[in-house]
């Protein structure tokens, strides 16, 4: 526990800036507990490229912009930038597309989860045991001999394809050409000012790229007591201090900004479908842990050079498109049919990965080991 006493701020500091910032931003102008949400915002990504043609989720959100350059400068500024990949790419891609499906039949991502948390929203319990449930899931699957295979060192420039991309992004957000869309009305319509929204994202990017953040990786430490003593594992103590602090913090902001709303019913981005809200988020933490990361952290772990991250955001991307093309998410109403087969497809996708990248008798693949510590 010495090992981390002096790392306890800075984990902290990382919890208390995705709260309060993110619960900010939805008071200047994001949705209401949608201060920041990667499913929410990369469909909007999405529509703004012209990949989907829903007029009221077209906005190039520089919250995500942020979140990946901020990871960017801040490795390049600590000399941790390596481009590194190679790790079953084409597996890692399907896996992405199949954390923002879960995100939209939820109606959030794991932040967004619990910012609705934070803000009152009973419903977003649902979407917490399934979320649970998955995480317990892909352990089991990793502690009987999952692997996807160790990523290799790779060219620098290949490291640089996704910061430069949102680099691109971010210079297409500033000078508005004509062929890239944007929202006047609906939920990709309603926004924080830019600047406030892209320093947010940088700081919470840089932030996450110097304490590993992952909101998957911190459940993951819970179940991880009859494998080893979390107390004697820095991150793994770090990881939970970070997201308790996020959780507290993003009660406190809601709180006084007069934005928490207790209840089921009438709560913003929610319905009462549970039984598809846990479903979907154990599609989330079922695939964060096979990949080693929530949709925030492969953005975060792609802006300091990790190829294999960078395949799973494109997965994310195309994921996004798809969603909203063939209108996978859930609704007010609750979750359309279509959202429900594709949750069991990825449901039963998963489980197909899980069992043909087994090796049965080696326990805990070392690029895995590394990933728990």
């Amino acid at each position: 526990m010495e090992k981390i006493k002096p790392m306890i701020p800075l984990f902290v500091l990382m919890g208390a800036v995705l709260g309060s910032g993110a619960v900010l931003l939805s008071y200047y102008g994001n949705p209401a507990n949608t201060g920041l949400c990667v499913a929410c915002f990369m469909e909007n990504i999405a529509g703004a490229l012209g990949f989907h043609d829903n007029v009221r989720m077209q906005y190039l959100r520089p919250e995500i912009l942020g979140i990946v350059l901020g990871a960017f400068g801040f490795s390049l500024f600590r000399r941790e930038f390596k481009s590194s990949g190679g790790s079953s790419p084409l597996l890692r891609f399907l896996v992405g597309m199949l954390l923002i499906i879960g995100c939209a039949v939820f109606i959030g991502c794991p932040v967004k989860m619990f910012l609705r948390l934070a803000a009152g929203d009973l419903t977003a319990l649902a979407g917490l045991g399934g979320l649970f449930a998955g995480v317990y899931a892909g352990l089991e699957f990793i502690e009987n001999g999952f692997r996807l295979g160790r990523a290799e060192r790779a060219p620098r420039t290949n490291g640089l394809i996704v910061p430069g991309l949102m680099l691109f992004l971010l210079v297409l957000a500033v000078v508005q050409p004509f062929f890239i869309n944007q929202s006047g009305k609906g939920s990709a319509a309603q926004y924080a000012p830019f600047l406030l929204s892209l320093c947010v994202g940088l700081l919470i990017g840089a932030l996450a790229q110097r304490t590993q953040f992952c909101i998957t990786g911190g459940m993951a430490r819970v179940f991880l007591r009859g494998h080893r003593d979390i107390m004697n594992c820095p991150r793994s103590v770090g990881l939970l201090i970070s997201i308790a602090s996020f959780f507290a913090f993003a009660l406190a902001a809601s709180l006084l900004t007069g934005q928490f709303n207790f209840g089921l019913h009438g709560q913003p981005s929610s319905n009462l479908s549970f039984g598809w809200g846990f479903l979907g988020m154990f599609v989330v933490g079922f695939g964060s842990v096979l990949i080693r990361g929530c949709p925030l952290r492969q953005l975060v772990a792609a802006g300091q050079g990790d190829n294999d991250a960078g395949v799973a955001v494109m997965g994310m991307l195309t994921g996004a498109a798809l969603v909203q093309n063939w209108g996978l998410g859930g609704t007010a109403e609750g979750t359309p049919l279509q959202g429900q087969v594709a949750i069991l497809a990825g449901i039963c996708l998963l489980f197909a990965i899980g069992l043909m990248n087994r090796r049965r008798g080696y326990g805990i693949a070392p690029e895995y080991q590394v990933g728990l510590d």
